[in-house]
């Protein structure tokens, strides 16, 4: 069980009566105060969020058209060969 740090900070929310008798039904069914339930699930669906941002999900397909686009580049553009060049003259320059 992990440990609990105490809380230092208190949130304030409105919501409708429907809703507060959902979750005072399932807090009931965890076993867990109102107050508890509501920062659990608070912590579960930030954390869910944070991790839905921070990674990416591709199919098999893209997974296996990503894996060879780094195994096999395709060959550089001219234009971007030239802008490279452009860029190392540049700094020379500037150095």
């Amino acid at each position: 069980m992990p440990t609990t740090q105490p809380r230092t900070t208190r949130v304030e929310a409105r919501i409708a009566p429907d809703v507060l008798a959902l979750v005072r039904r399932a807090a009931e069914l965890q076993g867990r105060s109102v107050s508890d339930f509501l920062v659990v699930a608070a912590r579960e669906a930030a954390c869910r969020t944070i991790e839905d941002a921070q990674i990416i999900r591709l199919s098999v397909e893209d997974q296996e058209r990503f894996a060879r686009a780094l195994l096999e580049p395709p060959a550089t553009a001219p234009a971007l060969e030239r802008a490279a060049q452009a860029h190392v003259r540049l700094i020379d320059r500037a150095a």
